[in-house]
């Protein structure tokens, strides 16, 4: 898993009045669970930006007063208006314990069903994974090669060493669907015999 640092400071005062203050100076009120305590810091803006709006998924590398900290991002609040990021909540890893995080699916192969004119239908973009920090993989493959026209991959068809998928067994997490075009290809040839 790719890890992004970023540099915070530690928050003198909690409130409203100083969150504010720090939004208007273009800094992020954050907050660091999982540790001995709570860590109140700020974080500029745009440190966050490569971690929140992007597709992948990341560890981070706080430093916060000369002290690092591995953690992932627990959640993050947004503007209602503007989108901006208004808070960010951090949870800091331990190389001893699971954690769960939504990975991305990313697919391999070609599908022969798709080759004949069926359509690719991805349900599940993202999957939840439980494992130990170190083993936490940075996307989830799964192959398309066995699909052909009606089938599909759930996630009960998927096992990995060292992680574990908790969605749901029965969910579909893509198929692959007969097309328009494949249906009426289908409904001519059946009034040509």
């Amino acid at each position: 898993m790719k890890t992004i640092a970023i540099s915070g400071s530690l928050r003198g005062n909690v409130g409203k009045r100083d969150a504010k203050e720090l939004r208007y100076e273009g800094k992020v009120p954050a907050v660091l669970y999982g540790g001995e305590g709570q860590k109140h810091f700020a974080v500029e803006a745009s440190d966050l930006r490569a971690l929140i709006y992007s597709a992948d998924v990341s560890f981070v590398d706080i430093q916060i007063d000369g002290t690092s900290t591995q953690a992932i991002i627990q959640d993050a609040q947004f503007h209602p208006l503007t989108e901006q990021v208004i808070h960010v909540d951090f949870l800091q890893l331990h190389a001893d314990k699971p954690l769960v995080m939504q990975i991305p699916v990313k697919l391999t192969g070609t599908s022969p069903g798709v080759k004949m004119g069926g359509k690719l239908v991805q349900k599940l973009r993202k999957l939840r994974v439980k494992a130990l920090p170190s083993a936490m993989p940075q996307y989830v493959e799964v192959s398309i090669e066995p699909l052909e026209v009606g089938k599909s991959v759930r996630v009960r068809d998927l096992k990995f060493e060292g992680f574990d998928i908790t969605n749901t067994p029965e969910d579909t997490i893509v198929s692959v669907t007969t097309s328009r075009a494949l249906r009426q290809a289908e409904q001519e040839a059946a009034k040509g015999k």
